[in-house]
């Protein structure tokens, strides 16, 4: 019943008031009708017809009821609105209407017209009509306030007529969240129908529409859809100015229809990521299936999501090895929803790499056939901050995990290494590249354990990374902060780069350093910028002061980079996989090695911090601190820029 009243509140609401006065005026000559019947047949007790001296009952009380309900001002309230005060004003004008009513058929009296008729009508008159006002500010506020809670609701197209667009539209029908406006269609031979009584408009109007339907909204309902096809698309979309969600992917939408709850926001990396190249499984299975696996730091970002990509592959046991107990407790619970009713066997292990005993014990009890060392400290300024102890994780860890790796017999032992051991300019890029040299000259040793590294650059999403910080930004209304106009960064999926790393670490023959292919470089500021736009705002710059976000430089942090570098040398070497280069890295051999480590960790244990800048200059050849170096790079490119300029 509350569909029909509502379809039939809309037209009256939407009426002229002049309307809407005539139909309570009506309303109300229809209840003085009604009265006066009810009266004759209270007081007779049986049914009579309105005629004769009943039609002169009726036609007074229309008479004196209509001219003094409108000038007590009952046609001017707004019953939506109405309160005591509308209803005091009914009790009076009915009291008045009342008076004369009974004087004349009560005190004078009308032949044929029982004297009761002239008390019992204006009672019934006063209860019909009060009712009445309070019918319609129930029914028509209430009705009124949903109309205008859906004509709030942000305006959206769905781009994509295809049978996931209609789904959509559907599941749309009657969200409170937003209206759906019409759809868009790169087929040309739809535009101008209509589907599901939506018009079906050209991709290429999109400007125009948003401003003349007030979209706010994108949803892209193509999931099947390629990579680059996707990018055109959004480049499209940003110049209209209005925000994108999107769908997930085919696989994720198998298992049923599309809701709304399928929708969220756009993932960065459909704005950065590429094609994704399909994994070799052979690849994937070889160090894993059936194995006992341990992961290392398994509750960071790159740990956790090389946990969920080995749980996929079956192995025998999965080592979950974490120092912090709620990121262990969290990927445990996680993992454990999983792989409920499998035979992999989740062991939960709170441990410190750097803890040489507690290491021992882990690897002499489980017996890992293969090792993922992701535990690090990996945020740049911090460990520029706390170089002993960053140190100390980084390398030590390493060795400290490796060397109880090669005494309890693990095959393959993979090191997460990062772009920013290539000519590092701080502590933490250093730390990293002599991590990778400590385990090449282990290797060099003839020890039983295949040793590798899988180099790479920043994963979308990871903690510490600009995506989710600038995205936060964006959400608090700004200001996007970045540290330099010309910053670049090498970014790839955590995903992409978790297969990566197991499928590097299965083409392992001891010592080697994997590359992982992270497609161009991206300027960060343009990151920023498109994230801004594709929320559906603008930029606000001195081309555009009145925009919504502004983009602030802070200057380089200490230790930072402007760009990145996957390579030492210049001669990478394929492999049997299109993503994963294999490079050639000069190192101290072991013997050598041992030494100047044990004298590190001395400085680090002294934590004297000049000493250990200076070791560390020395072990790790191409590593400069920052605050000696000028980036002749960017000189360069400022050359290049203004040649003038840059001769002054």
């Amino acid at each position: 019943m509350k569909q029909p009243l509502f379809k039939l509140a809309i037209p009256i609401l939407a009426l002229p008031r002049a309307a809407k006065r005539f139909v309570a005026l009506s309303v109300d000559l229809g209840l003085c009708v009604l009265t006066v019947w009810l009266a004759f047949y209270l007081r007779l007790g049986e049914l009579v017809a309105l005629s004769g001296a009943a039609l002169w009952a009726v036609g007074a009380a229309m008479g004196i009821a209509l001219p003094i309900f409108i000038v007590s001002g009952l046609y001017r309230a707004i019953f939506r609105y109405s309160g005591w005060p509308a209803l005091l004003a009914v009790a009076r004008a009915v009291g008045i209407y009342g008076l004369l009513y009974a004087s004349i058929f009560t005190a004078i009296g009308v032949a044929g017209v029982p004297r009761t008729v002239g008390i019992i009508q204006p009672i019934l008159l006063l209860l019909f009509v009060g009712a009445s006002r309070a019918l319609a500010r129930i029914w028509l506020g209430d009705q009124y306030l949903s109309i205008l809670k859906r004509a709030a609701r942000p305006k959206v197209l769905i781009y994509g007529a295809g049978t996931t667009g209609r789904q959509l539209a559907a599941a749309m029908a009657n969200s409170h969240e937003m209206q759906v406006a019409g759809f868009l269609d790169d087929d040309d031979r739809l535009h101008g129908h209509l589907l599901n009584s939506q018009p079906i408009y050209n991709p290429g109007d999109l400007v125009n529409l948003s401003s003349s339907l007030n979209i706010s909204d994108v949803l892209l309902a193509m999931p099947g859809l390629s990579r680059k096809r996707r990018n055109e698309i959004l480049s499209q979309i940003r110049s209209a100015h209005v925000a994108v969600r999107t769908l997930p992917s085919v696989t994720d939408l198998a298992q049923g229809k599309v809701g709304i709850s399928d929708l969220r926001e756009l993932d960065i990396d459909d704005l950065l990521g590429r094609e994704p190249v399909a994994p070799n499984h052979i690849l994937l299975a070889k160090n894993i299936v059936d194995k006992v696996v341990l992961v290392t730091g398994a509750g960071g970002s790159i740990g956790s999501e090389l946990c969920r990509q080995i749980l996929a592959v079956a192995p025998a046991k999965l080592l979950l090895i974490e120092q912090s107990e709620f990121a262990l407790y969290a990927i445990h619970q996680e993992l454990g929803e999983k792989v409920a009713g499998h035979q992999t066997v989740l062991v939960p292990l709170l441990a410190s790499a750097q803890d040489d005993d507690r290491m021992r014990e882990i690897m002499s009890t489980w017996h890992p056939d293969t090792v993922y060392h992701a535990a690090a400290y990996k945020h740049v300024p911090l460990v520029e901050h706390n170089p002993a102890a960053g140190i100390k994780n980084n390398v030590l860890g390493t060795l400290r995990t490796a060397q109880a790796a090669i005494d309890n017999g693990v095959t393959n032992f993979v090191l997460i290494s990062t772009d920013k051991a290539v000519r590092p300019t701080n502590i933490m890029g250093a730390s990293k590249r002599l991590a990778e040299m400590a385990l090449q000259a282990l290797a060099a040793n003839a020890s039983g354990t295949k040793f590798s590294m899988v180099r790479f650059g920043n994963v979308l999403g990871s903690s510490g990374s600009v995506v989710p910080k600038f995205r936060q930004q964006i959400r608090d209304g700004g200001p996007i902060t970045l540290t330099h106009p010309e910053i670049t960064r090498y970014f790839m999926t955590i995903p992409e780069a978790s297969q990566l790393v197991i499928q590097a670490g299965a083409m392992a023959q001891g010592g080697d350093v994997f590359v992982l292919d992270m497609g161009e470089s991206v300027k960060i500021i343009d990151l920023a910028s498109r994230m801004i736009e594709l929320s559906g705002l603008t930029v606000k710059d001195d081309e555009n002061p009145e925009g919504d976000i502004e983009i602030q430089i802070t200057g380089l942090r200490p230790g930072e980079k402007l760009y990145e570098e996957l390579l030492i040398g210049d001669n990478p070497q394929p492999t049997i996989h299109p993503r994963i280069m294999k490079a050639h890295e000069e190192f101290i051999p072991w013997e050598m090695l041992e030494g100047k480590l044990q004298a590190l960790e001395v400085a680090l244990n002294a934590n004297d911090v000049g000493v250990i800048r200076t070791m560390m200059q020395e072990l790790v050849t191409g590593y400069v601190p920052s605050d000696e170096i000028v980036d002749w790079v960017y000189l360069e490119q400022l050359a290049e820029l203004s040649p003038i300029e840059s001769t002054a």
